[in-house]
């Protein structure tokens, strides 16, 4: 009964592990929420009045979310610094509070100090942001001269209860969030899985329904492991550990991804295009159930599950004759003689997976150690071998240097900087003309819409965002200030339980959490007896007024445009990709190809970024529907890139210790055209008026076998390579079209 109940609360674990990777999320806004309540907590026993305890609550919170530091004693240096800087800045914003061009010079200084400070790094955002944001504080609370000593006794406060928290009730260390991060990869490995089992049963009126949740699995496991890469150098202190696990990882994000590819070609007509995968709406090829539903199609699906229970079974359960033989039945199918009688389709699905299980085997080695090995067959034996060798086989590697960053107006932080101070300028001067006493509201949106946004297009999505959000807050905040009156303890209770939801919601929905601060900051302002429907509908014009003043500001000072800013990316993400291309093809034809675990991460992150940087032309309010679905085309495409290439270096990081992988120097030659058509397009991106055209010509496969109407089969894994090398240059071909790259056949080989 125990058993079942600590088995029950592990899978409950998992399911929390999945939708908050490393519990970031659940950590920040019950430390958050932790602070303000024993702030509140301490300032009421000693009896100070009501203003000081919201600016109490505000300081702690601020405290608490400024930080984003990894390493606990860098956490504490900042928050150690912070303090001071709080503190001057509360003074000041009581000092300068009635003198109206004196505060608000300072106000627009301020505000061009705290942005440009994120250029020193993690350290330098925090205090810009504890600086900026105690200023608004003092504002908030109409702080006055007289009040100093008691607000900064408050202050005092909210900076121990923050790192109370912190440190002690709810710490955080790298290699903690480390251990949650792998736990919730794991996870999502499970869910996709489910979802593959349920692709498989899926009739032809649920498949698309099916299809789109292993899209989002898929995608969900990516976003994870990219994630786990971010954190492996705080969270280890061996990186040879470090790169094991990040191979590990990738080996099974790549097996489980392919897994699907497969799943969707049996359930076909004919094989399923990667894009498939990674373009939402993409339709399946023709047919949409599997051909036939014999003993192997039920072999499968049990083997499906068998897959995802060796993957999910907790550490202390790992063992034993019957998961053994699940194991080895499993990785079995890696060898062509135990593979059942079916379709070559459906053989294929078997093979995958054998090699999806061999991938989650040396995941949970990586994770928990040494398995069990006393019922191995020999199939399995050889997984492990394999495993070992890779594991020996691990180099460190030294650090590059950096790239020179930019300087002057060109850097980043420099731009930003100006642009905000100008923004917040209009936006003072607006905002005292729609209230001498709320103008403060304009400038904090302006200020909050350039946080984390590098092009006009993100600033006007996120304003947008904020302001839906904000009308949406207005009406709830009416509603709960009539049933709160003047009941103090349970606004503040209420506005607890909406910093927990905004932390929560914040890396979800921008609106979501615009909704849960205006919600929260009604209840302050019924606590500070300020609460009027017109003082919460002024807000709603104050943001507006700081969102237009903050897209006037990026679109007329210093402009980055979406379109240079995702051309910028765009052209990182081919440089990386064509690193990657060529290097991978030259470790498999005999030759060194560097670090290929480390450049397939940097294209990974690339990709990232265009992803983010294109939402203001794939958002839906977007007038321009082809451009949308031009952009969308073309990041789903670069994904397919991104998953081959990464499939080519994970097979390439193989050749020096598996058996059954042997270099092919053809290989090198047969790729030059895939290498240059990425080259081409490149060079047109960033400068359109390349002449350059990219070239079509035969299949890489039956370059390899010149004089041939048809390319030898090579064996499974060679097979494979040219798999992965033919569909990546289909799809750079393909991106030729969206981008107006001009085609030019081949050249004719000699």
């Amino acid at each position: 009964m125990r058993a079942a109940g600590r088995s029950g609360w592990v899978r409950l674990w998992d399911r929390l592990a999945a939708s908050d990777p490393g519990l970031l999320r659940l950590t920040a806004g019950l430390r958050t929420v932790c602070a303000i309540a024993l702030t509140l907590a301490v300032l009421a026993a000693l009896r100070v009045p009501v203003p000081l305890l919201v600016a109490g609550a505000i300081a702690a919170m601020v405290s608490t979310f400024a930080i984003r530091e990894k390493q606990r004693r860098r956490q504490a240096v900042t928050l150690a610094v912070g303090l001071p800087v709080a503190l001057a800045s509360v003074s000041l914003g009581a000092l300068l509070g009635q003198r109206v061009v004196a505060g608000d010079l300072f106000f627009v200084a301020l505000i061009f100090g705290a942005v440009y400070g994120r250029r020193f790094g993690d350290r330098g955002t925090a205090l810009g942001l504890i600086g900026f944001q105690t200023y608004f504080l003092s504002l908030f609370v109409r702080a006055t001269p007289a009040v100093l000593p008691q607000l900064y006794g408050v202050t005092c406060v909210a900076f121990a209860c923050s790192a109370l928290a912190r440190f002690a009730l709810l710490p955080q260390t790298p290699a903690g969030v480390l251990d949650r991060l792998r736990r919730a990869f794991r996870a999502r490995l499970g869910q996709l899985i489910d979802s593959q089992i349920e692709l498989l049963d899926a009739g032809p009126d649920e498949v698309e329904k099916v299809l789109e949740e292993v899209r989002t699995g898929t995608a969900r496991l990516h976003e994870t492991a990219l994630m786990i890469q971010g954190r492996l150098e705080d969270g280890t202190s061996d990186e040879a550990v470090a790169r094991l696990l990040e191979r590990r990882v990738a080996e099974a994000e790549i097996a489980a991804e392919r897994l699907g590819l497969l799943l969707l070609t049996a359930r076909s007509a004919e094989r399923t295009d990667t894009l498939t995968l990674h373009l939402p709406g993409a339709p399946l090829p023709s047919g949409g159930e599997l051909p036939v539903r014999d003993e192997a199609t039920a072999a499968l699906r049990r083997d499906l599950q068998a897959l995802r229970l060796l993957l999910l079974r907790p550490a202390g359960e790992a063992s034993g004759t019957a998961l053994a033989h699940v194991r080895n039945r499993l990785l079995g199918y890696r060898e062509e003689e135990n593979l059942p009688k079916a379709s070559p389709a459906v053989q294929d699905v078997f093979r995958g997976l054998g090699e999806t299980a061999r991938a989650v085997m040396g995941l949970r080695v990586a994770l928990e150690g040494p398995q069990d090995e006393s019922d191995d067959t020999p199939a399995t034996t050889r997984s492990r071998e394999e495993l070992d060798a890779e594991d020996a086989a691990i180099e460190v590697s030294e650090e590059e240097p950096g790239k020179a960053e930019p300087t002057g107006l060109r850097r980043p932080t420099t731009r930003a900087a100006v642009q905000v101070a100008v923004g917040s300028s209009v936006a003072i001067v607006g905002g005292e003309l729609l209230s001498a006493q709320r103008w403060y509201w304009a400038v904090l949106t302006c200020w909050i819409v350039f946080l984390n946004t590098a092009s006009t297009g993100e600033i006007l999505v996120k304003g947008y965002r904020r302001l839906v959000g904000t009308v949406l807050g207005v009406v709830a905040g009416i509603g709960l200030a009539a049933l709160v009156g003047h009941h103090t303890w349970t606004a503040f209770a209420l506005v607890l339980v909406f910093v927990f939801a905004m932390f929560y919601t914040a890396p979800l929905s921008y609106t979501l959490m615009s909704f849960f601060v205006t919600a929260a900051l009604g209840l302050l302002y019924t606590l500070l007896n300020t609460y009027s429907a017109a003082v919460l509908a002024l807000r709603v014009e104050e943001t507006a007024l700081g969102a237009a003043c903050g897209v006037i500001a990026a679109a007329v000072v210093l402009p980055i445009h979406t379109d240079r800013r995702t051309n910028e990316l765009l052209v990182g993400v081919l440089d990386r990709l064509g690193t990657l291309t060529r290097a991978a093809v030259d470790q498999l034809s005999g030759g060194a190809g560097g670090d290929l675990v480390e450049q397939a991460r940097e294209l990974d992150q690339a990709l990232a970024d265009l992803r983010s940087a294109t939402q203001p032309l794939t958002h839906p309010i977007t007038p321009m529907r082809a451009r949308r679905d031009t952009a969308r085309y073309v990041v789903a495409l670069l994904e397919t890139c991104a998953y081959h290439g990464r499939a080519l270096a994970a097979t390439a990081e193989l050749l020096p210790t598996h058996p059954a992988i042997a270099a092919d120097p053809r290989l090198r030659e047969a790729c030059a055209r895939l290498v240059h058509n990425i080259e081409v397009i490149a060079a047109h991106v960033a400068d359109p008026r390349s002449q350059a055209r990219i070239e079509t010509g035969p299949s890489v496969a039956s370059m390899l076998a010149p004089g041939t109407l048809r390319a030898p089969r090579y064996g499974r894994v060679t097979d494979r390579v040219l798999r992965h090398l033919q569909r990546l240059d289909e799809a750079v071909s393909g991106l030729a079209r969206p981008l107006g790259v001009a085609t030019a056949a081949a050249p004719p080989r000699a």
